[in-house]
């Protein structure tokens, strides 16, 4: 029963792992060549960016932009007004049968988190003057810069967000391409439907968790005594399934938590904390449940905790739309669709994870390992909680973030997984797995009569 039901699980935890890998669509790095406009298009506001290379800009206006960072930065400012001249020139945007007036803001470096993007783009928000009129769903845009200053140049056209076309924090998905003979065109942005909405909320509710590592190791140190059933001192647990539905059941009751807070923020009902308050109860959960686990106080009962906390996280996760310039209609869709991608992301760590902490639960190194794991994560949320109280950088993020970043991790847990298996094996081999907790027995049955 337990290994048919371990099986299945694994099984389900492969397919989904491959099918994110193999939906994972590499970031192409700028060209270096080619200009680009991003535009976010929300109900009755447009705007957006252009991200342009820096020696075009640096050739046609004549700019000296070589140099250190901070010197370039403030030539680029010493000369918004010639670069924002410049740009209304070769950016025209209009609907409604007129061109509508644009408003540049400051130039200043474009900066990649991705090792393979080339930083050598300069970035310039603008806004579009709609005059309160609803934004259509076609709108003309006209953009050629150093068309006719350098040869062989081109640029490229990419929804950033629209909610209501489902299209939210789009950095590399092209829409549409200007070249010397096609600068003006017509962009579509077909119709609005919810449906479109929540799919995109759910895949940026999944990704906040992918890439949220706190919140990645909040439900770490929750999973951990999972395999676990705490009697004067921790005991494995005698079943799989059992034991992942009570990890489940948690995990639930801490998406129940953050989905209350982050929905009635995320309606402005609830008015939110200042983000360093947040941010910092944040870390401060991390540690709490890590110390948890290494002296229980409430027994068997983590599911109080993931509640209590979960209701800070969930103010965390309201950021992510608040002030957001959308219909309210809009807005409910896209909090249903990442409170759904926020759990499905949850529900991946757990069904990655858990396998290996199962077959490591009865063997003589699971409990050191739960120690020293517990121990880290602790250690880890309280450098994180100094950073955020203090704003210092003591370099927490540049050192998890490599090991939790996805697909890398996905690896790494088949490859424990599969060494925990072995272990387990090896240990059953020799006769040294632990007995599990029985409740109903006067002494725990022995390793032989209990399924690993």
């Amino acid at each position: 029963m337990i290994h048919r039901l371990f099986v299945r699980v694994a099984a389900a935890v492969a397919i989904v792992g491959v099918a994110m890998v193999a939906g994972l669509t590499p970031a192409s790095a700028h060209a270096g060549s080619q200009s680009y406009v991003y535009l976010d298009v929300f109900e009755d506001s447009l705007g957006g960016r252009l991200e342009v290379p820096i020696t075009d800009l640096a050739t046609t206006l004549e700019l000296d932009l070589e140099g250190p960072d901070s010197e370039v930065v403030a030539t680029l400012a010493a000369n918004k007004k010639a670069i924002s001249a410049y740009f209304g020139q070769h950016l025209t945007i209009g609907f409604g049968g007129a061109d509508r007036d644009i408003t540049f803001g400051t130039p200043t470096l474009f900066y990649s988190d991705l090792a393979e993007e080339n930083d050598n783009y300069i970035v310039i928000d603008f806004e579009v003057d709609t005059a309160g009129a609803t934004i259509p769903r076609q709108i003309d845009v006209k953009f050629d810069p150093f068309f006719d200053d350098i040869e062989g140049r081109d640029a490229l056209l990419l929804i950033g967000n629209d909610w209501e076309g489902g299209v939210i924090e789009n950095s590399h998905e092209v829409f549409m391409r200007f070249s010397a003979d096609q600068r003006t065109q017509e962009v579509d942005l077909g119709g609005t439907s919810w449906v479109k909405t929540v799919t995109a909320s759910v895949k940026l509710g999944a990704d906040h968790i992918r890439t949220g590592p706190d919140h990645i190791l909040f439900v770490l140190v929750l999973v951990l005594p999972s395999v676990l059933i705490f009697a004067t001192v921790w005991r494995p647990a005698p079943s799989f399934g059992g034991s992942l539905w009570r990890v489940t059941k948690i995990v639930s009751v801490f998406t129940l938590a953050h989905t209350i807070t982050f929905t009635l923020a995320g309606l402005e009902i609830l008015p939110l904390p200042p983000s360093k308050f947040v941010e910092s109860v944040i870390a401060l959960s991390i540690a709490a449940a890590a110390l948890h686990n290494l002296r229980p106080v409430l027994v068997n009962r983590e599911w109080m905790i993931a509640f209590a906390f979960g209701l800070f996280h969930g103010m965390g996760f309201a950021s992510l739309v608040e002030d957001l310039d959308v219909s309210r209609s809009t807005q409910l869709w896209s909090l249903l669709g990442r409170n759904i991608g926020i759990e499905i992301g949850q529900t991946l760590v757990v069904l990655l994870v858990f396998p290996a902490l199962f077959l490591l639960r009865r063997t003589r190194f699971y409990l050191p390992l739960f120690t020293a794991g517990s121990i880290a994560m602790a250690v880890v949320s309280v450098g994180w909680l100094i950073e955020r109280l203090f704003e210092v950088d003591l370099r927490i993020g540049s050192a998890i973030d490599p090991i939790v970043q996805f697909p890398r991790s996905f690896y790494v847990i088949v490859v424990l997984t599969a060494i925990a298996a072995l272990v387990n094996r090896r240990e059953a081999q020799k006769g040294r797995l632990l007995p599990v907790y029985e409740p109903d027995a006067d002494v725990a049955l022995s390793p032989e009569t209990v399924d690993a």
